[in-house]
């Protein structure tokens, strides 16, 4: 189709949908005789906390025009968690609320005023909407796990995802501040996504990019997304926040005002009683703790290799018989649809992310599946 005056739209930048490409394995999924049991997608099911819908209905006669910062007291609560809970002291003028930290991500490089010509780092297997906002600026996605390969290029931006969507891989405090170094002696920005950071299994204690062993005390050049999708089954809610270098924070919060991106005032009260409560996260992660462990259990007894997957809600798993395609084939005749690993990047092309998302019911017949075809 022509476009108007030589017009070319932003669609052209931009890959085709992923999860377009697994509508016929979810319809053969969904033909199963005892339904659909969907692991592709890390969404949320369990109910939003009591306490939080509580606190989204008391707000709820808001007939004004919420503040785009944020109010002082989510400010207050969001910097309380994460001196509480990850030993990090951000300052409560420096955190900004977003509409879900998926907008965030997809955004940040034209927030930031990146262009043609800036080139932006992301990891090799990554969550793609890092690239798709990077394509939306016009700048230059570049997949790097090694920034030493990057050699001269002039480096704008650089994407850290720990604990790692897909993979669950968490990277150490040490390789952590060997990548703030790298940005911070070329004058990059090192952007921290960090919505995994309280779902750490087996032991392992993720660190924020902002923890002192990695910054050295500084925010400087650094910023840190966190969602309470996961951690408080926010999703519907759009709920997440962003903070970091005071600057580079102001820098945003000037550009999201002309721009309207505002998170509604009932959502900013939901989001500081979640911030605020401990427990009700610690109840949804056991539910999650369970449910790794029997969908982790039915993989590897049907000879199926776990790598990574030491945090977040997804396992990293390969199949010695199948690429990644054919194990979504595979598990569509059982009525279970995985994400393919080459959604999220050409090195993923041999493992399927399988998320740990569904409710106890839909694992439990999960089980019964594997049981009697042991997932081959």
């Amino acid at each position: 189709m022509a476009t108007t005056a030589g017009r070319r739209p932003v669609t052209d930048r931009l890959p085709t949908f992923p999860w377009d490409r697994l509508t016929p394995h979810k319809e053969a999924a969904a033909r199963h005789p005892d339904g659909l049991v969907d692991l592709s997608v890390g969404t949320p099911v369990d109910p939003v906390p009591e306490r939080l819908r509580a606190a989204l209905a008391a707000a709820a006669d808001s007939p004004g025009y919420p503040a785009t910062y944020g109010t002082p007291e989510l400010r207050a609560a969001a910097a309380g968690w994460l001196e509480r809970r990850h030993g990090v002291l951000a300052e409560p003028g420096a955190v900004l609320p977003s509409i879900g930290s998926k907008e965030l991500v997809a955004w940040l490089p034209t927030l930031l005023g990146l262009g043609p010509g800036d080139v932006v780092v992301h990891p090799e297997l990554a969550y793609p909407t890092y690239d798709i906002g990077v394509r939306l600026a016009g700048a230059t996605p570049v997949p790097a796990d090694g920034l030493s390969a990057l050699g001269p290029r002039r480096v704008r931006l650089v994407w850290i995802n720990s604990p790692a969507n897909p993979t669950g891989r968490v990277l150490p405090a040490a390789h952590l501040r060997k990548v703030v170094e790298w940005a911070r002696e070329r004058g990059a920005i090192v952007a921290s996504d960090e919505c995994y950071l309280d779902l750490g299994w087996d032991g392992v204690q993720p660190v924020s990019v902002l923890h002192p062993d990695v910054c050295g005390g500084s925010h400087e050049g650094l910023l840190a997304l966190h969602s309470l999708s996961k951690r408080s089954n926010l999703a519907g809610y759009r709920a997440a926040f962003v903070t970091g270098d005071p600057a580079l924070v102001r820098e945003l919060l000037a550009v999201r005002k002309h721009a309207g991106m505002i998170v509604p005032a009932p959502v900013q009260a939901a989001m500081t009683a979640a911030l605020s409560d401990d427990g009700h996260a610690e109840e949804q992660k056991e539910r999650y703790r369970r449910r790794r462990e029997l969908l982790r259990g039915a993989l590897e007894r049907a000879g199926w290799q776990i790598t990574h997957s030491e945090a977040g809600l997804y396992l990293w798993a390969a199949h010695p018989e199948h690429d990644a395609w054919d194990s979504v084939a595979q598990l569509a005749d059982l009525g279970i649809l995985v994400a393919p690993g080459d959604f999220y990047g050409a090195g993923g092309g041999g493992h399927v992310r399988v998320a740990f998302t569904a409710t106890d019911e839909r694992v439990a017949a999960a089980m019964v599946r594997e049981r009697r075809s042991c997932w081959s």
